[in-house]
């Protein structure tokens, strides 16, 4: 084992493996275990058939899930990945390959999701590609190896339509700005940046860390850096999302959904089958995605009552 925790790119690899201490999980990690919530969700089905799931996306207006496919190949740049369209009621496969990019600009392992508009906004590899979220048609792609990106990892949006966009391997953030990627800011102490939600409570980005030992963090647009929220988690947290329990965010670290209170401090709301990647929330029926990269595979939650 490294010294230093792996990045994403490298955990996928031995996820996809199916290595049992990734799949189970690593235990509690430095920062110790936090307590389990009171009423925890209950499986409501599972999607299967994927191809390395990493990331969730609910579309509200038109009852579906997204779900990025990292594909079957192993490589950064197979051009092998793809999303799916999924009923979000019944959870049936609408269209396993429902957009796959071009032949300029393939998926290759496509991550985090986000909608503004009609256009479903993916992170990839070299930058992130906007697809038509009715018909999977590839409306554009905004490069970002300018930059020479780690590894671009989450996107969210703020209310007034700006596209923010981790990047975990060098632990900084991007604005997309007119069709280009401008760095925003590229901070050591936020811990690599993984997952990022907008708070509309808060009214800022919260930012879930990948090192060890580093606490989630706060930024708004306009402030110079993040702000650390709370108490040093054990990292390797992975999709944050906003629901009617709370702000939920996944740990790769001991195979849980966590649940975030608003000094810092984390409840377990669940323990999962495997490493759980990018969570995606149906807030019409209030059920909770769990991607497993290293399962292939989709499962569905009924959250308790807020």
């Amino acid at each position: 084992m490294r010294p230093q925790p792996a990045l994403p790119g490298v955990l996928v690899l031995l996820v996809a493996c199916g290595g049992e201490a990734e799949q189970r999980g690593t235990g509690a990690g430095e920062a110790g275990d936090p307590p389990a919530a009171e009423q925890a969700p209950a499986r409501v089905y599972s999607i299967e058939g994927l191809s390395g799931p990493e990331a969730v996306r609910y579309d509200a207006d038109q009852d579906v899930w997204f779900v990025s496919n990292f594909g079957p190949g192993s490589e950064d740049r197979d051009a092998d990945g793809f999303l799916s369209r999924v009923d979000a009621g019944s959870g049936a496969m609408v269209a396993l390959r429902f957009a796959v990019g071009t032949a300029e600009h393939p998926l290759h392992m496509p991550r985090g999701m986000a909608l503004k508009a009609d256009t479903l906004w993916v992170a990839d590899v070299d930058g992130i590609h906007g697809f038509d979220r009715q018909s999977g048609a590839h409306l554009a792609f905004v490069d970002f190896t300018s930059h020479a990106p780690g590894f671009l990892n989450d996107i969210a949006v703020t209310p007034d339509g700006t596209l923010y966009v981790t990047d975990t391997g060098r632990s900084a953030l991007y604005r997309v700005d007119g069709g280009r990627a401008v760095e925003v800011w590229q901070d050591p102490a936020a811990g690599a940046p993984n997952g990022i939600t907008w708070d509309g409570e808060r009214r800022t980005f919260v930012l879930a860390p990948w090192e060890p030992g580093t606490p989630v963090h706060l930024w708004a647009p306009g402030e110079a850096a993040p702000v650390a929220l709370g108490e040093p988690t054990p990292g390797r947290l992975d999709g944050v999302e906003r629901t009617g329990v709370g702000l939920l965010f996944a740990s790769q670290t001991d195979s849980t959904v966590q649940i975030l209170g608003a000094d810092g401090r984390r409840t377990v709301l669940m323990r999962v089958a495997g490493a759980p990647a990018d969570l995606g929330v149906d807030t019409r029926r209030n059920r909770l995605a769990v991607p497993f990269i290293g399962l292939d595979r989709v499962d569905i939650w009924a959250l308790p009552d807020g």
